[in-house]
């Protein structure tokens, strides 16, 4: 195990990374968290030994209470510098290339739902809610909320959410599709790992492949998609069309095997 700035604790689990914000009492993020998640999650991008990260809080009662207001109080900016990663490490990182999985154990508000949102895949204790309270505390979530929700959500729910502070439980999330798993608590972790476990599975290229041109194409139409596609600019899908695991997949599922994975 390790400990980042004492608020951040990652463990490695075969080829998955647990992250964990430990920060008591509410998992709420400053600076120096935001900094310390940044160096986990760029840990998963670098690292060819892993291949997902599981994202969770210490604690039942809060995933993340999002920006630290004693923080703020004590001359943290609105307009502070969270480092390469943006807010909480993730926010703003939209290029790691492998997938993380958002493990919510109780309250993710304002900031913490904004990690839910940057993150990939979400499984969620049957008691964790979400909210974007910014407008009530004289902010907006400017962390991604204000782009991600309304590109999730029909526009009046989530105008709804982002201007009223509204919180939604698990089950209403997952109705509108912001969470892929709803689980009792005692079995978050488990599902958590049962969703890595299935990406392990997968060929990483691509896995890689996948995340990249969903980045690149999301928000477009499906003609100017294939124009991206097809375009030649995309490395993880180039590296994906003329791999040996592409070779691999096909060839183990002719000889009824399981594919070996080269990542290459």
């Amino acid at each position: 195990m390790t400990i980042l700035n004492g608020t951040v604790r990652t463990a490695v689990e075969d080829q998955t990374l647990v992250i964990t914000l430990d920060r008591p009492k509410a998992n709420a993020v400053d600076v120096a968290t935001s900094r310390a998640l940044y160096a986990a999650f760029d840990r998963l991008r670098r690292d060819p030994g892993l291949r997902v990260a599981i994202l969770t809080g210490a604690g039942e009662r809060f995933f993340c209470a999002g920006w630290d207001l004693k923080a703020a109080a004590g001359g943290e900016g609105v307009d502070a510098d969270h480092g390469p990663g943006g807010f909480a490490g993730l926010t703003e990182f939209p290029d790691i290339g492998k997938p993380v999985i958002a493990a919510v154990n109780g309250l993710a508000f304002g900031g913490g739902f904004e990690l839910v949102l940057a993150a990939d895949l979400v499984v969620a204790a049957e008691h964790a809610e979400f909210a974007l309270t910014e407008a009530t505390l004289g902010l907006v979530p400017d962390a991604g909320g204000l782009l991600r929700l309304p590109a999730r959500v029909p526009r009046a729910i989530a105008v709804e959410l982002l201007l009223t502070g509204r919180r939604l439980t698990a089950a209403e999330a997952a109705r509108w599709g912001l969470v892929n798993r709803v689980t009792p608590a005692a079995g978050l972790m488990a599902a958590a790992r049962e969703l890595a476990a299935a990406i392990c599975a997968a060929a990483p290229l691509a896995v890689a492949a996948v995340l990249e041109i969903l980045r690149e194409t999301e928000g477009g139409s499906v003609a100017a998609g294939y124009a991206i596609q097809r375009g030649g600019n995309l490395p993880a899908y180039q590296a994906m069309l003329g791999s040996a695991d592409a070779q691999e997949g096909a060839r183990a599922f002719t000889e009824r095997r399981p594919p070996v994975w080269q990542g290459r």
